[in-house]
């Protein structure tokens, strides 16, 4: 009301009005210098709450990296709304679906076998790639997370050791449940839905098409004179 009373709203062109309700309260409005910029700060709201992040840093490139993590995060935080369910991190689900799914190839005595032991190997790549990637030994860790798993889905007693994940930190292995290192379930499981269908596509291309170029030999070189028995 009191904006009406400062600056009279005139109706819209055509059938657009002007409803009371769509104005909005707050408990201060100002106006801040940042850096080279000024923002209008809209605090206190009552309806529909929002927040806005302000990032500083000592140039472009750092606020740039801080800005991609914060939307990382905050899209991390979107999917776990989303799914309501979260799966450890630290390549625990891979090394648990690799195991699983060996241990289920051995059960089969068909061709069959063989295609789900090289999706289960290929399971390990994130692992391995996590572990190269923060400079450790691969090889030594993803052997005991591989055991770790392996005992969690054979032995009842270490039934626990399903949480176990990869600590780059440390270059150990650890219960990652315990430590906080979670993934959202729908993220983890729309990455590897959609790697397998991309797989699957290229292996259904059995053809390939070669379009030669023609020969641009000179019909009445040496060469073709002797290969046809002119000379």
């Amino acid at each position: 009301q009191w904006y009406q009373r400062r600056v009279p709203l005139r109706p819209g062109e055509g059938e657009e009005s002007f409803e009371p309700s769509f104005l909005g309260a707050a408990d201060e409005i100002c106006q801040t210098r940042i850096c080279d910029d000024e923002l209008i700060i809209i605090k206190g709201t009552k309806a529909k709450p929002a927040a806005s992040i302000i990032l500083r840093g000592a140039n472009d490139i750092y606020v740039d990296e801080m800005d991609r993590s914060v939307h990382d995060s905050l899209c991390a935080v979107k999917r776990v709304i989303e799914s309501k369910a979260v799966v450890p991190g630290g390549g625990c689900v891979e090394a648990a679906l690799s195991i699983y799914l060996e241990n289920f190839a051995t059960s089969l005595g068909s061709r069959e076998q063989l295609a789900i032991a090289e999706f289960a190997q290929a399971m390990l790549v994130i692992p391995k790639t996590l572990v190269v990637n923060a400079a450790k030994d691969s090889t030594e860790l993803v052997a005991k997370l591989r055991a770790f798993h392996n005992a969690s889905q054979t032995i009842e007693a270490k039934r626990a050791f399903k949480w176990i994940g990869l600590d780059l930190e440390n270059g150990k292995c650890r219960d990652n449940k315990d430590a906080g290192v979670l993934e959202p379930a729908m993220s983890k499981i729309k990455s590897l839905k959609f790697a397998t269908e991309a797989a699957i596509t290229i292996l259904r291309i059995d053809d390939m098409i070669k379009i030669y170029q023609p020969s641009k030999e000179d019909p009445n070189s040496y060469a073709n004179a002797v290969r046809e028995g002119r000379m």
